[in-house]
């Protein structure tokens, strides 16, 4: 996959459908995309997000599903029904193989023009190598949290999935082990300035940029900031010039 044009996604993380449509509105042209996730599509359903995809930015429809393989297909074939499909959706990677291609055949059969991006969530980035070890995940012999997520990452490729979501720790990794265009989805991207939240596997912008990410989800920073748009144009600003030193 080429550098994106605007790699900045803003994730639009409130129920309220006004407030979503309103940022959406003014942060076209200066983002990338905008993000849609669990709790603005419980409360709005597909009415709320056709009215934040007709203000004409590119949504990432972040649902995260994870079921039964036939479940989980049937819901991307609603998905791609959509009046206006979105650009990105995801599943989880731990929902393994049978899953990811029995959602990756969904997204084929959908027309060429209304085919989303089909990724997969790795290892959450609020989750560290204690709360993995908590879990179950075998965390012996130096295994961390990239170390599960490359794994994760691999069985989505041989999936044959567009890419994946994971944290900024481990983008180089997945551009050496599976080439430059399988995306990488960034969140847990933070400006020098900006509180962590519930984050805890971050970086910022720019590092992010350098290490060849794709497309780097911003929430709180920007929807939370006085002037969201201002907040925008200066991440977009230190994008570019990331950009310009890898060159």
């Amino acid at each position: 996959m080429s550098p994106l044009p605007n790699p900045i996604c803003v994730a639009l993380d409130t129920p309220d459908v006004d407030r979503a449509v309103s940022l959406a509105r003014a942060l076209k042209g200066v983002v990338g995309f905008v993000k849609l996730g669990l709790e603005f599509f419980y409360a709005n359903g597909p009415q709320g997000y056709e009215r934040v995809a007709a203000c004409g930015v590119p949504v990432f429809l972040d649902l995260k599903l994870h079921d039964i393989p036939n479940t989980v297909a049937g819901g991307l074939r609603s998905i791609t029904r959509l009046g206006i499909p979105p650009a990105i959706v995801n599943v989880h990677a731990t929902g393994g193989a049978a899953m990811l291609s029995a959602a990756r055949e969904a997204i084929d059969g959908a027309p060429a023009d209304a085919r989303p991006k089909l990724i997969a969530v790795t290892i959450l980035t609020s989750l560290d190598g204690m709360d993995l070890a908590t879990l179950g995940f075998d965390m012996s012999h130096g295994a961390d949290a990239s170390h599960h997520a490359l794994q994760l990452a691999a069985i989505t490729a041989g999936c044959g999935l567009d890419g994946v979501v994971c944290s900024p720790a481990e983008v180089a990794a997945m551009r050496a082990g599976f080439g430059k265009h399988f995306m990488t989805v960034v969140p847990g991207i933070r400006p020098l300035d900006a509180a962590s939240g519930d984050q805890k596997r971050i970086a910022t912008p720019g590092d992010t940029i350098k290490a060849g990410a794709h497309i780097l989800v911003i929430g709180r920073p920007i929807t939370a900031a006085a002037d969201p748009v201002r907040a925008a144009e200066a991440i977009t600003s230190e994008v570019d010039r990331a950009r310009e030193a890898a060159s």
